[in-house]
């Protein structure tokens, strides 16, 4: 195995990522405007922004999902028992004794056992909690007939605060392991250029040498 710089993160990769960081900022700051906790906007310009940047992402985790099966990267985030254990001992006991981090990424598996897991309970229960109670809180007077005493609405705006706050957590915990280790910058430099260090096999480097040339950095770039 060779450690070499490789394009592992397209140009739709840094674009979804980035779009997707923005919106759930955007998302958070109109959300919490509209329950009230600050008043840094008119309430009527919250939720309007708010449902708007909502559609926007919806659209684009559509056309995201959509993406991931097409070409396979879906496997990314497929977890695995391996090193998992590790892994956690790393980050709740290590990382605090300047151990190593255990995992090395490779070219097909570039997320660590903990990050796959965490990435998956993300895409498929907590995004999908915060659409469907979007959705259905948008679509009330459609409904509404059915909900006479409003519970319906109170049970659908929780679950939707609910999944954002779970949603905000996750980003509070994950904005803080990218100050472990490298450094932030080290850590955040390769979703702007697409470039990030992994084990290569001489097959894995020969491979990309002769047919994809552009993903390989020269050594010492």
């Amino acid at each position: 195995m060779a450690e070499r710089q490789v394009k592992v993160y397209t140009r739709f990769n840094r674009l979804w990522h980035w779009s997707q960081a923005l919106s759930i900022f955007l998302l958070l700051f109109t959300g919490l405007r509209i329950l009230g906790v600050h008043q840094l906007m008119p309430y009527g310009l919250a939720v309007i922004a708010h449902t708007a940047v909502a559609v926007a992402l919806l659209l684009l985790w559509a056309f995201a999902t959509f993406w991931l099966f097409t070409t396979g990267a879906w496997r990314q985030f497929m977890p695995s028992s391996v090193g998992l254990w590790q892994v956690l001992r790393f980050y709740a006991w290590g990382v605090f004794h300047g151990e190593a981090h255990p995992y090395r990424k490779l070219l097909r598996r570039r997320h660590n056992p903990l990050q796959a897991l965490s990435y998956l309970a993300l895409k498929t229960m907590l995004f999908p909690a915060i659409w469907i109670s979007g959705l259905v809180y948008l679509s009330y007077t459609f409904w509404d007939h059915l909900d006479p005493t409003g519970r319906g609405l109170w049970v659908v705006a929780n679950i939707h605060i609910l999944a954002a706050f779970a949603i905000a957590s996750f980003v509070v915990i994950h904005v803080y392991l990218l100050t472990i280790g490298h450094g932030f910058r080290d850590h955040v430099r390769p979703m702007i250029t697409g470039f990030e260090t992994v084990d290569l096999t001489p097959e894995q480097e020969a491979y990309l040498a002769a047919d994809e040339p552009g993903r390989l950095r020269a050594k010492g770039a």
